[in-house]
């Protein structure tokens, strides 16, 4: 089917007008809005694992803010204003554990509006069975995921917010 040519110079498709100059990289960039940029708290003890996942989730478009350990967790969540979309959280820690950390969240309402993603080895179900009376919005094993999995993981898991 022909198009008529007084429509010729400019096509209307999906909702964008675009010109016969326009490159198809152009109306796709144009098309496509850009994905929320979630803030994420990931709390472990691992410093290089915090490392290794800052630099992830960033090159991912997340902003993100890191916790060595369950305590600077608890005090980024209550000395913050902008709180996090999501907290990505290590059970087993010394000291504040990962239990530890939640029930100081539940107690003081710090992170009511977060998703909280379990972050551990830890594949009993003993682990989720502890966790049940928390709004624990996922479980990822770090053994059985890749860094970049554990990236795409969170984001399903907020993206369901």
């Amino acid at each position: 089917m022909a198009i008529p040519a007084r429509l010729n110079d400019s096509v209307v498709r999906a909702g964008c007008n675009i010109s016969p100059s326009q490159s198809s990289a152009q109306l796709t960039k144009s098309a496509m809005s850009d994905p929320k940029k979630y803030k994420i708290l990931i709390v472990d003890d691992d410093k290089f694992l915090l490392d290794m996942y800052a630099v992830k989730f960033k090159n991912s478009g997340f902003e993100v803010d890191l916790a060595q350990g369950a305590l600077e967790g608890i005090e980024k969540l209550k000395n913050s204003d902008n709180k996090p979309d999501g907290i990505l959280l290590d059970m087993v820690m010394p000291g504040m554990d990962g239990m530890d950390f939640l029930n100081a969240v539940k107690k003081d309402k710090l992170a009511e509006q977060a998703s909280i993603i379990v972050l551990t080895n830890q594949e009993q179900s003993g682990e989720t069975d502890k966790t049940k009376g928390f709004r624990i919005s996922g479980y990822i094993i770090k053994a059985a995921t890749v860094p970049s999995g554990v990236v795409e993981d969170v984001r399903k898991i907020l993206e369901k917010k």
